[in-house]
């Protein structure tokens, strides 16, 4: 085991008790949380700081509300209902369909949910179950995704999200989630999705791992994981840059997702954001976390992006 860690330790690989005493702790102050943590929060903020995200339909937030949700999305055939404190995406409801005629509705893995399941489940949300602590919490209803033609290919039925790690206001690492059949058509890792590395000086997709097991193929639709390019990629590290100033957070996981009609959208931020990003991209993170701590604050987006690109793509040896 020793050797083991030593191995990783020489490769530049971040550990969680290092990542939380050593960024989290030092970079992101308690009082700055809320921002990230509530999705509600996020959205108001990002929207007054003119970053796009999705548009929000209603907020339910008491059991008496719940049986608004139909007069809520009367005018959308598709939307998600998600907890605003909620985490690992638990809890969410990507509703692809909605037949009025039967009372019901279809989801993005093809089950079918009536509208009793559908409200117990905003009973649920409201009461805490999938809230941070198991705090009293809200239900969002917002816009659904539509899928961007670039992960034809590459998506089992959902909608693939970006996430980048902002390090003092550098992306230093990202990757992209490709939903699977087993993960029910989210783009989450916990539940089964792809995670993808991304070269960060050009946008194209290297390695990918579910869970902690190397894939070389999507699970569902065999397309070779290596190659893809993502568009407007400056574009997208430039978007992830300016959340830095939006939260004032040192260390941030920055979720982004691609619309058809609409472009990238911030889908949320976290403050916690997990590590399994160091293993899609068969590199650590430190190496490029040390390079970052070097440079002095206050560097406009564009020249932390470049810095991103140019010198911090090439700072961490891969893994082996």
């Amino acid at each position: 085991m020793l050797a083991l860690i030593r191995k990783l330790q020489a490769n530049g690989v971040l550990g969680l008790n290092e990542r939380n005493c050593e960024y989290i702790m030092r970079y992101n102050p308690r009082r700055l949380y809320p921002l990230v943590d509530d999705k509600l929060a996020t959205k108001r903020l990002a929207m007054a700081a003119g970053l796009p995200v999705p548009d929000l339909y209603g907020v339910i937030g008491s059991h008496r509300e719940v049986r608004e949700l139909p007069k809520m999305v009367a005018a959308h055939r598709d939307f998600v209902v998600k907890p605003a404190q909620g985490s690992g995406g638990d809890g969410i409801l990507v509703v692809s369909a909605r037949v009025k005629e039967r009372n019901v509705y279809r989801l993005v893995d093809g089950s079918i949910l009536g509208e009793d399941d559908i409200e117990h489940h905003l009973s649920n949300i409201i009461s805490g179950q999938y809230s941070l602590g198991g705090h009293r919490d809200v239900a969002l209803v917002e816009y659904c995704v539509k899928f961007d033609s670039t992960f034809t290919e590459h998506s089992f039925r959902g909608v693939p999200d970006i996430r980048v790690i902002v390090f003092r206001g550098y992306p230093v690492l990202c990757m992209v989630r490709l939903p699977t059949r087993r993960s029910h058509g989210k783009a989450n890792l916990h539940q089964g999705a792809v995670g993808a590395g991304l070269d960060l000086a050009t946008g194209v997709t290297t390695h990918g791992v579910i869970g902690n097991s190397p894939v070389t193929e999507h699970p569902d639709t065999g397309a070779a994981i290596a190659g893809l390019q993502l568009p407007q990629w400056s574009y997208l590290l430039e978007f992830s840059a300016r959340c830095y100033e939006l939260t004032g957070l040192g260390y941030l996981g920055v979720d982004i997702v691609l619309d058809r009609d609409k472009g990238p959208m911030l889908l949320e931020l976290n403050a916690r954001p997990g590590l399994n990003i160091q293993i899609a991209n068969r590199c650590g993170l430190r190496s490029r976390l040390a390079l970052v701590e070097r440079q002095a604050a206050g560097a406009p987006v564009e020249e932390r992006v470049a810095y991103a690109m140019h010198t911090l793509a090439a700072a961490a040896p891969a893994l082996n």
